[in-house]
Parts: C-alpha cells; structure tokens; sequence
C-alpha cells in the first residue's frame, strides 16, 4: 500500500463535488478505502437510536467520508501538492509549490 501525502490534523481544500472551495482539518483517513474525513465537509443526517452514550437519540448532523482524490493539502493558505524527499535519512513531506518541509 502506497504512503499517503494527507494526514490526520492535516488541513485542506475541498476541490471536486457538492462541497468545493470548502476548508478544513482533517479527522480521520481510511488508508484501505482512500477516503478522508473532513471537519464540517460532506454532512450528513444520521438517525441514532437511545443509547448510553446519547440517552435521547433522535437526528444527528456528522461528517461522511470523501474521496482523498478530491481534497488538496493547504500549506499557508496556499494549496499544492505534496511530495516526499529524503532529508538525513529520513523520508519528509514537502510541499512541491514553495519546496519547504512539511511539519
């Protein structure tokens, strides 16, 4: 399986689908299925029965997967695309638009 260039916490700009221009951070990312969650991104409804967790169920709003093609990763407010070098025998992300070292 190919390393991923879009990490949790990471943010980025949705650039395909019903949410286009959209920004935030990512939550989680599904490595099998090449999909990403996305705060605020994709909502949907969900119906939730009573739980212990939620005591009285009923309509909840939360964020569906997407596409990890149809994101792109923001770096200072600028998105570009990500790229992986060698930096003292370590494998680093960079963003490939300005050359710096990704956190």
């Amino acid at each position: 399986m190919a390393m991923l260039k879009i990490k949790k916490g990471d943010t980025v700009r949705v650039i395909a689908g019903k949410d286009k221009d959209k920004e935030g951070k990512v939550l989680a990312v599904d490595a099998r299925k090449m999909r990403v969650v996305v705060e605020g991104v994709n909502m949907i409804t969900k119906h939730e029965k009573p739980s212990m967790a939620n005591q009285q169920g009923g309509i909840v709003n939360r964020e569906a997967p997407i596409a990890i093609s149809n994101v792109m990763y923001l770096h200072k407010g600028q998105p570009t695309r990500v790229g992986f070098r060698f930096e003292n025998d370590k494998k680093v992300r960079f963003a490939k638009k300005t050359g710096e070292t990704i956190g």
